[in-house]
C-alpha cells in the first residue's frame, strides 16, 4: 500500500462519486452524484415496511433512464425494509436507483447522516487508484494494473468482477464500502469512454432497465458527463432543490 499512500487521490484528475444518506422520522433519503449520474431516492416507511418510494433522476447518460423511476416504485412499495435488497429485480430497474433504495433501507433506522466519497484516478498507463471514504475516513484503497488489483495483498490478483466472494467475507461497514467501491470503479470506466464506445455498449448485456433488448433501439444520449475533479461545482450541490421541486419537502 506504500506507493498509493504517497499520492493524494483527491488532488488527482479522475472520477468522483458522492453518496449521502439522510434518515429521519418515518423517512430516509439516499442521494448519489458522479460524473455520469445525479439521482436520489426517498423511502417513506412505518418502521417496518416501505409505504412510498419517491425517486428522482436528475441526470443520467440515456434518454429513457427516467422511465425506470416507475419500475422502482413498483419494485419496493409495500416491501419490508429488510427485504429491500439487491436480489429484488435489480436488472429490470435502473441499477443506480435500485442501489440507492437498498442503501436507504439499510440505514433507515440510523440516527445520523452518512456520507461516502469515492475517488478513482484516471488511468496512468495501465494503473488506477481506487478509494472510498466513509464520513471522511478511508476504508478501502486499491491499486489496479491492467484491470487486475495489485494491492493491498488481500485483493491482489482479483479483478473488480471477481471480488464477490472476498466482499462477502467482510462485515458491516467494511463490506458495504467495498461493494460501493466495486460498483463505482466499474462505472468510472464510462468517464474515459468515447460517445461511440458508450453507444456500442447499449444492449450488449441486459444489465439494467435501459439496456433491456426491447428498449435498446430507443436509447439515445441524454446528459453529458461532468468532470468534478476539475469543476468548482461539487457533487450533490443543488440536488435537494431538484428533489423538492418534484416531491416536496420531507415532512419527516
Amino acid at each position: 500500500m506504500g506507493e498509493c499512500q504517497k499520492q493524494d487521490i483527491a488532488a488527482m484528475p479522475g472520477y468522483r462519486r458522492v453518496l449521502r444518506v439522510e434518515p429521519g422520522y418515518g423517512t430516509v433519503m439516499a442521494m448519489l452524484e458522479d460524473d455520469l449520474h445525479c439521482m436520489a431516492v426517498r423511502l417513506r416507511h412505518d418502521g417496518e415496511r416501505v409505504v412510498a418510494v419517491e425517486p428522482l433522476t436528475d441526470r443520467a447518460p440515456w434518454n429513457i433512464c427516467p422511465n425506470a423511476q416507475a419500475v422502482l416504485v413498483g419494485t419496493f412499495t409495500g416491501v419490508a425494509l429488510s427485504e429491500v435488497t439487491a436480489r429484488r429485480d435489480k436488472k429490470l430497474n435502473c441499477t443506480h436507483l435500485h442501489d440507492l433504495a437498498v442503501l436507504a433501507a439499510a440505514h433507515a433506522q440510523d440516527s445520523r447522516p452518512l456520507e461516502y466519497r469515492v475517488y478513482v484516478s484516471d488511468p496512468d498507463g495501465a494503473k488506477r487508484i481506487l478509494e472510498i471514504r466513509r464520513n471522511g475516513r478511508t476504508l478501502h484503497r486499491w491499486v489496479e494494473r491492467d484491470g487486475v488489483l495489485a494491492s493491498p495483498g488481500d485483493v491482489s490478483g482479483l479483478t473488480l468482477v471477481t471480488l464477490r466472494d472476498w466482499i462477502a467475507s467482510l462485515e458491516g461497514e467494511e463490506q458495504e464500502a467495498a461493494r460501493l467501491l466495486q460498483w463505482a470503479s466499474l462505472v468510472a470506466h464510462g468517464r474515459t469512454m468515447t460517445r461511440e464506445q458508450r453507444r456500442a455498449a447499449v444492449g450488449v448485456l441486459p444489465s439494467c432497465y435501459a439496456f433491456q433488448p426491447e428498449r435498446a433501439g430507443d436509447v439515445d444520449f441524454w446528459r453529458e458527463p461532468q468532470d468534478f475533479s476539475g469543476d468548482e461545482r461539487q457533487p450533490l450541490q443543488g440536488i435537494r432543490d431538484s428533489f423538492s421541486a418534484v416531491h416536496g419537502q420531507s415532512g419527516g
